[in-house]
């Protein structure tokens, strides 16, 4: 479906033929690209017009059939060319020789270090999220986006650390939803990434506040934890404990 095509097919060039040659004119394909991002990320496949994703890059609208095969190509591209491999976020955190704040630290850096990278980096965030919201099917198609293993080396890292065996984490849906819960503290940074900085003027303004953002993660993230400990320590002293002795009746 990315396949440049082989045959015979309309100048893709952009309409503006006239202009002086610079580096990004001489690259349709990456100024479609971008264009895809973020139209993409801001209103999702369906609202999104191949017209509009042409106009937005400057060029005739066959070049998206010539660059990407149509617009689901052209969306394929834009969900999975720019983001890095997802061995590199597990590694972050999936090490045995860390301990509980390093592999927490190390897994929300997966979502923090996006929002240091510019607009290009948080909008392929976002546009993965919204593929969770908005399904396409993509995740079906192909489910090595890296999402499941996330889920389970951090199933792994919190099994690890409550002291549970990792084979029965899939039916265990208490530490399922724990693992929910804070992976969603770094979702939303994403998500509601604009209501937060409306909401809170600055709370995400420069690499200071992205730190800071790291700190409290882990924090919020710990106490998640400990609670879930704590629950389960309260649940395996009532279970133990000997039933009480009931009156002798007179």
């Amino acid at each position: 479906m990315n396949a440049r095509r082989t045959q015979p097919t309309p100048d893709p060039r952009p309409a503006e033929a006239g202009a002086a040659a610079t580096p990004l004119a001489e690259d349709p394909r990456r100024r479609l690209l971008l264009s895809g991002l973020r139209c993409f990320a801001a209103q999702g496949y369906s609202k999104t017009s191949t017209r509009e994703l042409a106009e937005a890059a400057g060029v005739n609208v066959a070049a998206i059939s010539y660059y990407f095969g149509d617009k689901a190509g052209l969306y394929r591209a834009a969900f999975c060319e720019p983001m890095g491999a997802p061995e590199e976020d597990l590694a972050r955190y999936n090490g045995d020789h860390l301990s509980l704040p390093e592999a927490l630290r190390g897994f929300y850096a997966g979502f923090l270090e996006p929002l240091k990278q510019g607009d290009v980096s948080r909008l392929c965030m976002k546009l993965h999220f919204r593929e969770m919201l908005e399904p396409t099917g993509l995740w079906d198609a192909d489910p090595t986006f890296g999402i499941r293993e996330m889920h389970e080396a951090l199933l792994r890292v919190l099994c690890r650390h409550l002291g549970l065996d990792p084979a029965g984490a899939a039916a265990d849906l208490d530490l399922q939803r724990l693992a929910i819960c804070i992976a969603g503290l770094g979702v939303h940074l994403h998500v509601g990434h604009d209501i937060n900085q409306q909401l809170a003027p600055g709370i995400n303004d420069g690499d200071g506040q992205l730190d800071l953002w790291s700190d409290r993660l882990v924090e919020f993230a710990l106490a998640l934890v400990r609670s879930e400990s704590e629950r389960r320590a309260q649940l395996a002293a009532a279970t133990s404990a000997p039933p009480a002795r009931s009156e002798p009746s007179r």
